[in-house]
């Protein structure tokens, strides 16, 4: 079973592998596939409830699938993600709900931020709350950004990024996910780190990558961000499907004999 000091061997070594889920049954067939960290994202604001971006997604939402993740994963790191406002208000709420997804099941938590965000990752990992950290392009940040757009190109920015990746690992996080960022400042973050990266379009040089299920199984094809890789059509194979059945149901072929009780 993959337990949170595990991470510390996927620095510089084997690549740690992260896929999102947000059922029992995505989780069980990640771990089948071998993959050895789950995190349960924010994201599913999107890729499950069709919002426009993750602010909406509520602690609530977020602990129940945690809960079910966590509850079909038997060998898999499950890291749950906290969303809008449920850390950045107080470092009482940050501590509280932090300690919820632990409760339903998780392993560790993933908060977003910098600087602003050390004084609640220092007081959760002194709790006994492991922390993944995330830089770069912060999804809950969108409205500030003024949409989704790679984060560090310019130097002061860049370095601003170097140091609070620092800040993280020294206030006691385990890993750091590094979003949409050059690919060149990205591996000099993970060269500074003792802890590893997990990269999600920030290039090749990260300890590990993450990708959402959803993007990888090929699910969505009406926006693909640049760094997804589909590794399945999963999309067309489901309207495929579907098709067949809604013709053979209007053709009287289905259900036939072998599809019935005598």
């Amino acid at each position: 079973m993959m337990k949170v000091p595990d991470l510390r061997r996927y620095k510089h070594g084997k690549r740690l592998i992260v896929v999102t889920a947000y059922d029992a049954l995505f989780a069980r067939i990640i771990e089948q596939a071998g993959i050895e960290t789950i995190l349960v994202g924010d994201s599913l604001g999107v890729v499950v409830q069709g919002k426009a971006n993750t602010l909406s997604v509520s602690m609530d939402e977020m602990l129940y699938h945690t809960k079910l993740v966590a509850g079909a994963a038997q060998q898999a790191l499950v890291v749950g993600d906290m969303p809008f406002m449920s850390y950045q208000a107080s470092r009482e709420d940050a501590l509280r709900n932090a300690g919820r997804f632990l409760q339903v099941g998780a392993h560790a938590v993933k908060l977003e931020g910098g600087s602003a965000v050390v004084d609640r990752v220092h007081d959760m990992t002194q709790t006994g709350i492991p922390v993944v950290g995330h830089l770069g392009m912060t999804p809950q940040s969108v409205n500030q950004y003024g949409g989704y757009k790679v984060q560090g190109k310019e130097a002061a920015q860049a370095e601003t990024m170097v140091q609070d990746a620092k800040a993280l690992e020294a206030a006691g996080a385990v890993a750091i996910v590094l979003e949409a960022m050059p690919a060149d400042l990205a591996k000099s973050i993970t060269d500074t780190l003792a802890i590893p990266t997990i990269g999600i379009g920030a290039g090749p040089h990260c300890d590990g990558q993450v990708l959402v299920l959803y993007d990888l199984l090929g699910l969505f094809d009406d926006f693909v961000p640049k760094f997804v890789k589909p590794y399945a059509h999963l999309k067309a194979d489901a309207l495929q499907a579907l098709r067949r059945y809604k013709e053979e149901v209007e053709q009287g072929k289905f259900p036939s004999d072998s599809e019935s009780y005598r």
